[in-house]
């Protein structure tokens, strides 16, 4: 299991992921100590201040923990709870996508045009994976909507996993590649429903539809995976609540 790596990224991100995939590999398993500062320096020909922004990437992803004395320990990962958003938790994501059956109907490796490019903001001509299907809630007589996976060609491996896996894609980036998603993007946009989906959504093609994108980044700033959910108007509702802040 590989990931790619930029000879133009920061040394200290090249570092990161070269002792992440030795994490995730289990050449350091879980409550093994890390090489010293001092011996990271030597192996990968760095400065201190490079070995310590690595090391930083590493507990971002809730891998390693670094205690006085004691030395730099791999550790057993734990979930995130919470992102920057204050209206969305990765608890209502989670639940959004366990609570509803993803049936796959497209899985492959595409190149990206310039209408995905539009659509998704990834960058025309980069190769990402492409999952598709239909969200299915137990007893419902149509799917809820329609969902669009883009998955990182570094992670394309979890494509392998998907029709065994009833749940979010995320954490299985995180699992298999060690990499915390810190930030998840949502935009959501009023749009007309599709013709090739309005007929197994049970409604008519150009009728109002609400477009749901969100871009999931990890501690490395590299985006993961866009996903794009596309309900009926009718099945769908999202509610905040806005609060006064007292001065």
């Amino acid at each position: 299991m590989t990931t790619q790596n930029s000879s133009t990224d920061p040394r200290y991100l090249q570092v990161a992921r070269v002792l992440r995939q030795e994490i995730v590999d289990g050449i350091y398993p879980v409550g093994s100590q890390l090489p010293t500062e001092h011996a990271l320096c030597e192996r990968f020909s760095v400065s201190r201040y490079t070995v310590r922004e690595a090391l930083r990437r590493l507990r971002d992803d809730n891998l390693i923990a670094s205690r006085p004395r004691a030395g730099t320990m791999v550790v057993p990962r734990t979930s995130t709870s919470s992102y920057a958003q204050d209206v969305m938790s990765i608890d209502d994501l989670m639940a959004f996508a366990t609570g509803a059956r993803f049936v796959i109907n497209a899985n492959k490796m595409l190149t990206v045009d310039a209408d995905l490019a539009a659509r998704t903001g990834l960058t025309v001509g980069e190769e990402w994976l492409a999952v598709g299907g239909y969200r299915q809630v137990e007893g419902a007589p149509n799917p809820v909507c329609f969902t669009e996976y883009y998955i990182n060609r570094s992670f394309a491996a979890v494509g392998r996993m998907l029709q065994r896996h009833n749940g979010p894609i995320f954490p299985l980036i995180e699992d298999m590649f060690g990499r915390s998603i810190v930030e998840v993007h949502q935009e959501i946009s009023a749009v007309l429903m599709r013709t090739d989906l309005a007929a197994r959504l049970d409604v008519d093609p150009g009728t109002a539809a609400l477009e749901v994108r969100r871009t999931y980044t990890t501690s490395d700033g590299e985006t993961a995976q866009v996903t794009i959910n596309t309900h009926p108007a009718s099945r769908y509702r999202y509610s905040m609540t806005l609060r006064r802040v007292k001065g």
